[in-house]
């Protein structure tokens, strides 16, 4: 594989041995690891704080938005009921014409024929010693 040259035969002797380097104390890696010298970067990188921001919805502009939010409460939830109304109105409107367009009988759609036969139709232990062979 790879030709390696080392400092002494102690590091020689050691890699030879499949010593990893980061449990040895006295190797660079395991000062790395254990956080040993560097004294002088003691200062903390500073995560910067995620700005709020708004942006339009499909349907509502920016604009829109800042005045529902300034809205009292009272009224938004009035508008709200009213829109509940609407709809309800709308969907009692909707359903007497709906109930005389469906047929008559049975209503199912496309047949969706069952699994029958097979190992994996009763027991699903027995399809997988099929494919797996006696163990």
């Amino acid at each position: 594989g790879k030709v390696s040259f080392f400092i002494n035969a102690k590091a020689k002797s050691l890699f030879h041995q499949r010593i990893k380097p980061v449990k040895l104390r006295w190797t660079q890696a395991w000062r790395r690891m254990n956080k040993k010298g560097k004294t002088d970067e003691t200062t903390k990188k500073r995560t910067r704080k995620v700005a709020k921001f708004q942006k339009a919805i499909v349907g509502m502009s920016l604009e829109d938005i800042k005045k529902k939010k300034a809205q009292k409460p009272e009224l938004r939830q009035q508008a709200k009921e009213l829109a509940a109304k609407e709809t309800k109105a709308r969907q009692g409107a909707k359903k007497p014409a709906a109930a005389k367009a469906a047929p008559k009988g049975k209503a199912g759609g496309p047949k969706v024929p069952k699994n029958k036969g097979g190992a994996g139709a009763a027991n699903p232990a027995a399809a997988t010693k099929k494919y797996m062979g006696s163990r």
